[in-house]
């Protein structure tokens, strides 16, 4: 591969892209998924969120929380609301994360020598959305595992267990791109986590994930309702209980996860390619 080759121009990203091809985008995001795997590896302190944060969580709502929200004495049935509920959270606060890294990396010019090089510039992000779903699956199974010691049960069948891991996955997967785009358009990373937290909380706190929505007023009730979180909890919950409505929240959070990608995936990639 000869110089020129290798610093084209930023500018012909478009006809770039074209001329590598399906082998080529999967390669190069290969490559550079173990880039940011390396990454991790040399600097295992950026795993403490993902590591601490499920058990955190989980012990503070059911034991801080439970007894007042399920009734003293009723934890174990908290858990068994909680658990699912969380797995919906997960995905968003892991999805925070890959806006600040994106943030950081132009920060440190690390982008900028990815867009000098003859690789698909979609295929730099896609590695991040990768590595992002394998942090969030970690995080995931520590979320498990913890509310199996404290009492969880899964009632459902294993194919169902693993379609609510499955639908958690893809949502937050979808929302990474909201982070991405909003990492590209901030200039720092505590912007991005100032105007992140400005967008988790009213979801997080609006949603049936830490407690049912019967008891609060009309309003906030009809928040919940199309409240993308709720869907997804109540999809987990029912998946992983065995027991109540699955297909319509499902199929709303599925259609979330569609209409989010088609428009934040673009737009994230245009802004990659055009941002100095």
């Amino acid at each position: 591969m000869s110089t020129a080759t290798i610093t084209a121009p930023i500018g012909k990203t478009g006809a770039d892209e074209g001329r590598i091809g399906l082998r080529g985008n999967l390669r190069h995001i290969g490559a550079l998924v173990r880039r940011n795997l390396v990454q991790i590896k040399n600097d295992p302190e950026t795993l403490f969120d993902v590591l601490l944060m499920p058990i955190i969580f989980i012990l503070l709502f059911v034991y801080v929380f439970g007894g007042a929200i399920a009734g003293k004495g009723n934890q174990q049935e908290y858990v068994q609301y909680l658990v699912p509920g969380m797995m919906a959270m997960m995905g968003m606060n892991v999805a925070m994360a890959v806006g600040t890294g994106v943030n950081e990396d132009f920060r440190k010019g690390v982008m900028d020598r990815f867009r000098t090089m003859p690789i698909a510039r979609s295929s730099v992000l896609i590695a991040k959305i990768v590595v992002e779903i394998l942090r969030m699956l970690l995080a995931t199974a520590i979320l498990l595992a913890m509310g199996l010691l404290l009492g969880l049960e899964i009632r459902g069948s294993l194919l169902e267990f693993a379609g609510s891991v499955l639908l958690s996955t893809v949502f937050g997967a979808a929302l990474m791109w909201i982070f991405i785009l909003l990492g590209l358009s901030v200039k720092t990373p505590q912007a991005v986590q100032g105007m992140a937290m400005l967008v988790l909380m009213p979801l997080q706190f609006g949603s049936s994930i830490f407690a049912p929505t019967t008891s609060m007023p009309g309003w906030l009730e009809g928040f919940t309702k199309v409240n993308p979180l709720s869907n997804l909890a109540d999809a987990a919950r029912a998946l992983i209980n065995g027991q109540g409505a699955v297909a319509h929240p499902a199929l709303i959070t599925l259609g979330w996860t569609v209409v989010i990608t088609a428009v934040t995936m673009p737009l994230a990639v245009r802004k990659f390619r055009s941002k100095t």
